[in-house]
């Protein structure tokens, strides 16, 4: 049995082998572009690197100087009203939605297409698309008021206060709809049984989706959080086509704040310093979602 095994084990090694070749330039590029990339970026936010890098090391005065910054913290205001919306609202919209095309509806398909269709769309388009239908001067605010509403009002792009509401309705309008794709697929995995067992006993259809179809969706869930969650992090395209961070810094957010930084500012140390942080923030959300996939599920098993 033990050479039997040891003759094995280079057959297993060799198994599939045609595959790991094809995978090498893809692991690769992952190290040297990604990790490297990465660990370049975090080495140099330590230095005074202006318009090029270079190794003048500074210690952590980057990172003073940039949550010093009123413009810094009010990205990161901004991001944390926005993301914490657009978590909320995304998944109860897309669950919702994916509830009612689960009813075996018909034209099934057109409205699937609908629903889905703004997230083929870029973001700058859906960005100047709701900045038109924002504009108080021929958007919803003049259709309403042509309407006899003299006194309605709704700017939400031009009020500092709301602005940021503004960015999320048109992030909403272009992104709830992959949710809802991604729900249904996890409803439609559902074993019918189930919903047999469940009427029969008479609970409830709310009931039934409380207690025992979201608890069974749990991993569709996980996956729908962390691709909704990184999409937030770099939020970048619906700020500049809908308001470019205005009016002055009312609707600013990170990775507007890395670009003007590093390509308008000149100050690589300081957009590397930011950019850091925005790192910080997707490994924040990405090593629970690992924990919970991988480390805690093998404890479980």
């Amino acid at each position: 049995m033990t050479g039997q095994a040891r003759t094995g084990r280079p057959n297993q090694w060799l198994r599939n082998l045609n595959s790991k070749i094809a995978s090498i330039p893809m692991i690769i590029t992952s190290v040297v572009i990604f990790l490297g990339g990465t660990l370049w970026t975090v080495f140099y936010s330590f230095t005074n690197s202006k318009l090029l890098p270079r190794l003048s090391f500074v210690g952590l005065d980057q990172y003073e100087r940039l949550w010093a910054a009123p413009r810094w913290v009010m990205s990161i205001q901004n991001l944390a009203i926005y993301g914490l919306f657009s978590l909320i609202f995304s998944l109860f919209i897309g669950f919702v939605l994916a509830a009612l095309m689960d009813q075996k509806i018909r034209f099934e398909n057109t409205f699937r297409t609908i629903f889905l269709y703004p997230f083929a769309l870029s973001f700058i388009v859906t960005g100047l698309v709701w900045q038109w239908i924002l504009n108080p001067e021929f958007g919803v605010q003049s259709v309403v008021r042509s309407l006899g509403w003299t006194s309605f009002a709704f700017d939400p792009l031009y009020n500092s206060d709301i602005v940021i509401y503004g960015i999320l309705i048109a992030a909403l309008w272009q992104g709830t709809g992959l949710v809802m794709c991604l729900m249904l697929a996890g409803l439609r995995g559902i074993d019918e049984d189930i919903w047999k067992a469940s009427r029969i006993d008479g609970i409830p259809m709310w009931r039934t989706y409380i207690f025992i179809i979201i608890p069974m969706m749990r991993p569709v869930f996980i996956t729908t959080l962390v691709i909704i969650a990184s999409g937030i992090v770099r939020v970048y395209d619906l700020v500049v086509a809908q308001t470019s961070g205005g009016p002055g810094i009312a609707s600013e957010v990170p990775a507007k704040y890395v670009y003007d930084y590093m390509f308008q500012a000149q100050n690589l140390g300081q957009g590397f310093a930011a950019s850091t942080m925005m790192l910080l923030t997707v490994a924040i959300i990405i090593v629970p979602w690992a924990y919970l996939e991988f480390g805690g599920g093998r404890k479980r098993g």
